[in-house]
């Protein structure tokens, strides 16, 4: 049974419309996007296919699980945190709801050693924000964003099959292309364009020891038929596993002497409209602890008992199993796990801004690095191996998922696939592991999806223009036989492809496609020029080295007239410790979030300015062209 989630009616929606973006007037179809799936990519997807003006509906199988987080209570990191700082430079949604759901902020990796200081400052790429995420906060936030999102129909409901059309003399080198949806209720949808978002879902089928069963989440039901539609298409399907860990009851862990995380006492937001975040007097504390040998010998002993591991699909490397962390590394008698607390609702242990005063004991913990699928009677004696979780009871079981997945090469740089006009994939469907991945691959392929409906010009993100160019160019060129996860080496431009210039490089690249709305652009523009006069203003101030030497710097006595710009090649001046010695600086609406943004670039200027004018050149790149031109 369909029903509508959205408080607007679908004419009141595309009178709310972005005022620049162009919608199609003269369609015969109810719609011309259609999104499958409401989780990271299936909600970035459909919001960024709606800001291109295209009438675009959401398809999800239970309205209440739009924007859950399937997996680990966190957004960000090093690598991943670019991408959500990219996907909010496009306009997208995650960066903004994160902040509001975030409770506790930390920039990864910011600080470093003395003898790596000087480079490691500016190459912001080898950090990133990641902040810890209230589940519930979350998806409420998500969903209010979403239900309230011009443009925008949601719709429950399970879609069983694809509709097509092979008559199209257009599209005589493909092997069809989209003209609705079908769902199992046998309502067919018409639509032109197709963003398939499934996630695990897609033939989903959950392990827990020798215990097999279908479902693309614990208590979701798989999507079947559309495996089936897209294998009778000809794709080549391919089987991905990925896993989660066992939740815990946090009033039955002792917290004493393990190692505290804390969050920024300043934390950075993920969006750039955001100047700070709502929760951040009241972040929450995170712990460290360690597995045992003890615990390594009850992996060993029941690997046998689970049919998760015993399969040749493969899992994600860089986000292992515990299984695999004991059987690829033998030599290691202990490996991390981080206690993170799934929000405030469950009574999370917060600290005040002193880090002084701890409130409560969290309820429900999240233990990250310790995913596993052993059978579930001996889940909780393994996890009482571990220090601090000798008395710990399971909330639910740790479990592994295994699912399908299409060849990315079948792809495009737009990620519409080559085989089929207007079908296009995001997410984990691609073979990568992540929300951030999805979160970017979803954007992408929105914002096309909704170009190819008004029939505009594609967005191309190349490797030169963000992570996510990197990304999607590395999935189509190559495919993915494991679970693909961003990682900053993988770009030859880290060093410009930063988390703190990412709007700087993408959204004038959305606003051109009609991607980005008035307000962002605005906001955009706003910070764009005071980067550029703050920056314009450094470099025209000049003091011998006597002049600096009389404001405190320490200087090469060479009788050379030096700009404040050049002086934050050094890496203990800032641009906030040159406001004393440069005063026009006071007369400028800058914070130090911005003079931060101006450090890296000064520091860059010395190291690498033949790389930012390589950049600008656009390398050779797979990615030049869209499906199918």
């Amino acid at each position: 049974m369909l029903r509508s989630l959205s408080p607007f009616s679908p004419c009141t929606r595309r009178a709310l419309s972005n005022l620049y973006a162009t919608v199609a007037s003269s369609s015969q179809n109810a719609y011309d996007v259609c999104v499958i799936g409401g989780g990271h990519a299936g909600c970035e997807a459909a919001t960024g296919a709606a800001r291109t003006g295209a009438r675009t509906l959401l398809l999800t199988q239970k309205l209440e699980t739009i924007g859950e987080l399937s997996c680990n209570p966190s957004i960000g990191g090093v690598g991943k945190g670019t991408l959500v700082r990219e996907v909010d430079a496009l306009d997208g949604v995650m960066g903004r709801v994160a902040d509001k759901a975030g409770i506790q902020f930390h920039i990864l990796n910011r600080s470093k050693g003395a003898a790596v200081w000087d480079l490691a400052r500016w190459l912001t790429a080898q950090q990133g924000p990641r902040a810890q995420i209230d589940r519930t906060l979350y998806k409420k936030n998500m969903q209010e964003a979403l239900h309230d999102y011009p443009g925008l129909d949601i719709r429950a409901g399970s879609v069983f099959d694809l509709v097509f059309d092979h008559s199209d003399s257009s599209t005589s080198d493909r092997w069809g292309k989209i003209s609705g949806v079908k769902l199992d209720s046998g309502e067919t949808i018409h639509c032109s364009q197709v963003v398939i978002c499934t996630g695990t879902f897609l033939s989903g089928e959950i392990h827990i020891g020798l215990k097999t069963f279908p479902a693309g989440r614990m208590n979701d039901a798989p999507s079947i038929g559309l495996s089936a539609s897209l294998n009778a298409a000809g794709f080549k399907l391919g089987r991905l596993q990925t896993g989660t860990p066992a939740r815990l009851d946090g009033t039955t862990i002792d917290f004493r002497g393990m190692e505290k995380q804390l969050g920024d006492l300043v934390p950075a937001p993920f969006s750039y409209l955001h100047r700070d975040v709502p929760n951040a007097a009241n972040q929450i504390m995170c712990y460290q602890t360690r597995t045992t040998p003890e615990t390594h010998q009850l992996i060993r002993d029941s690997l046998h008992l689970s049919v998760h591991i015993q399969e040749t699909k493969k899992g994600p490397r860089y986000c292992p199993s515990l299984e695999a962390k004991v059987r690829r590394f033998p030599q290691k008698d202990s490996h991390n796990i981080w206690l993170e607390p799934e929000g405030y609702d469950s009574g999370v242990c917060s600290r005040d801004m002193t880090r002084k005063k701890l409130k409560r004991l969290p309820d429900v913990i999240y233990p990250n690095g310790i995913s596993c699928s052993m059978p579930e009677e001996l889940q909780e004696p393994m996890l009482r191996t571990i220090p601090g979780l000798e008395n710990v009871k399971m909330v639910r079981p740790a479990y592994g998922v295994e699912y399908d997945h299409v060849d990315a090469r079948e792809l495009g740089a737009t990620l519409e696939t080559k085989r089929i006009k207007g079908l296009f994939l995001a997410g984990q469907i691609n073979g990568t592991t992540g929300y951030e991945e999805a979160a970017a691959q979803g954007t992408v392929a929105g914002i096309n999806a909704g170009l190819a409906a008004l029939q505009r010009p594609p967005m191309i993100i190349t490797r030169a223009d963000g992570f996510m160019g990197v990304m999607i160019d590395d999935l189509i060129v190559k495919g993915a036989e494991e679970p693909y996860r961003m990682f900053t080496s993988r770009s030859e431009y880290r060093m410009t492809l930063r988390s703190d210039n990412a709007d700087l490089r993408l959204t004038e690249i959305g606003r051109v496609a009609g991607a980005v709305t008035h307000e962002r652009w605005q906001a955009f523009v706003d910070t764009r020029t005071r980067i550029q006069d703050t920056t314009k203003l450094l470099q025209q101030f000049r003091l011998s080295p006597q002049g600096w030497r009389s404001h405190g710097f320490i200087v090469q006595n060479d009788g050379v007239l030096r700009s404040a710009f050049k002086m934050l090649r050094h890496a203990d001046i800032t641009a906030s410790a040159l406001r004393d010695a440069v005063p026009a600086l006071a007369d400028l609406d800058v914070d130090d979030t911005l003079l931060s943004r101006i450090d890296i670039d000064g520091m860059l200027s010395l190291h690498c300015p033949s790389l930012i004018i390589d950049s600008r050149l656009r390398p050779i790149c797979s990615t030049s062209c869209p499906a199918g031109s």
